[in-house]
């Protein structure tokens, strides 16, 4: 192991999840100590991995993370979480910061430190990736702090006042990436704006606010939206129709508008989700480039009639991939589709929610619309199935199904039930 080159191991030793297993690595010998030293590029310290039982044990660790840190010469990412009930002080955790802010590219920080900006210490440095997580961030001033090298965004389980957020994001001039997860947000605010230039992929997860609150996302370069169980009152997106995947799970939007600017969407998967009729209707018709959409219990708070598209020519000229649930309560798909033959589409997945005898005949006329189909995958929620007339419908249609596909030889047919 002696005769191992230090980029081999300093890989090695980047690859341990404990910063203790990496010291007692870093013991092998001479040339392992060396790499640690000068070739070590990740450290990652979590309280789960140590007995900190009380205030004597805290202030150890801060002095074991100290020491180890200290020991290293080109640390590039440092990951540190602690439990909430383990409160580090805010001295040390500036020494780890200043210590490092010359080589340290990501730092994964989810710490209780009382009286700490985080930010303004973090300000002004080489960082790439900032994940922080289970704190709160009192005020942005991004005047200085700035983030000029930043292309990574995470908030987790951090309070935050709208206007510090969207401060924070107009101080990431360069930013690609953006997470907010489960955000506590600080006082009482009507519309937030945030604007970048850069952005190209937001994931917003676990965030609900009051229905008078108005989120404008303003980005030229956005290319990928994931939001997921959400109620996000009004939601605005203003860009140039960069867009490309627009994936909604568990949503309830006042309404959801995505601009005038959706033609270049190519994948639209949207499940569990309310919205507005009107809106969804109005994003759909625009969507002549798009190549998968998946829509699966989609509902609406208004009473509009279905738009018919059908005179939209051009409209799913590219559809190759469908998915669609059935549904008894709504004419979503009639609505959406028109009656016109979907010739591109190749895979086409059909679901349920309660199944019904009337679910055949939604399937052949489907199929019947898509003549050069590859592949028919059935899709049911068996575990919802709790009558023995239930049980009858799921086995008539199964075998109507099977006798039915004699018909389409050169489709594969895959039932997928749960």
């Amino acid at each position: 192991m002696e005769f191992f080159p230090v980029e081999v191991i300093d890989n090695i030793l980047s690859r341990l999840e404990d910063a203790r297993d990496v010291v007692i690595a870093s013991f092998t010998c001479r040339k392992w100590r060396e790499a640690w030293r000068n070739h070590l590029h990740k450290l990652t310290f979590n309280s789960d991995d140590w007995p900190v039982c009380d205030e004597h044990m805290t202030r150890r660790f801060e002095v074991i993370i100290t020491q180890t840190i200290f020991q290293t010469n080109a640390l590039q990412c440092l990951s540190i979480t602690m439990k909430k009930d383990v409160v580090l002080s805010a001295a040390p955790v500036i020494a780890w910061l200043l210590y490092t802010r010359e080589t340290l590219r990501q730092l994964h920080f989810s710490v209780n430190t009382p009286n700490l900006n985080i930010l303004e210490k973090c300000g002004h440095q080489r960082l790439e990736l900032l994940d922080l997580a289970e704190i709160t961030i009192s005020r942005v001033e991004f005047s200085y702090q700035k983030f000029s090298c930043l292309r990574s965004l995470s908030l987790d389980h951090v309070t935050i006042s709208a206007l510090d957020l969207s401060r924070l994001v107009t101080a990431c001039p360069k930013v690609e990436v953006l997470n907010l997860v489960c955000l506590d947000f600080d006082g009482p605010w009507g519309t937030m704006k945030l604007h970048s230039n850069s952005l190209k992929d937001i994931h917003v997860q676990g965030i609900h606010l009051d229905h008078l609150n108005e989120i404008i996302l303003d980005t030229d370069s956005l290319e990928k939206l994931q939001i997921k169980d959400c109620d996000l009152g009004i939601f605005k997106l203003l860009s140039k129709g960069t867009l490309r995947l627009l994936e909604m799970d568990d949503v309830y939007s006042f309404p959801l508008d995505i601009g005038e600017n959706a033609e270049n969407l190519e994948i639209v998967e949207v499940s569990n989700s309310t919205t507005w009729r009107s809106n969804f209707h109005h994003m759909i018709s625009k969507l002549s480039k798009v190549r998968r959409m998946s829509l699966c219990d989609v509902m609406f708070e208004d009473e509009v009639e279905a738009v018919d598209i059908d005179s939209t020519s051009a409209c799913f000229s590219q559809l190759s991939h469908l998915s669609l649930t059935y549904e008894l309560r709504d004419s979503l798909q009639c609505g959406l589709l028109g009656y016109s033959q979907l010739e591109n589409v190749v895979v086409l997945e059909l679901g349920w929610e309660v199944i019904t005898d009337l679910f055949s005949h939604w399937v052949v006329e489907l199929l019947e619309r898509c003549p050069n189909l590859r592949k028919l995958v059935i899709h049911g929620a068996v575990s919802r199935i709790n009558t023995q007339e239930e049980c009858d419908v799921l086995a008539n249609f199964t075998s109507f199904i099977v006798k039915f596909m004699g018909k389409y030889s050169h489709v594969e047919v895959q039932f997928k039930y749960v």
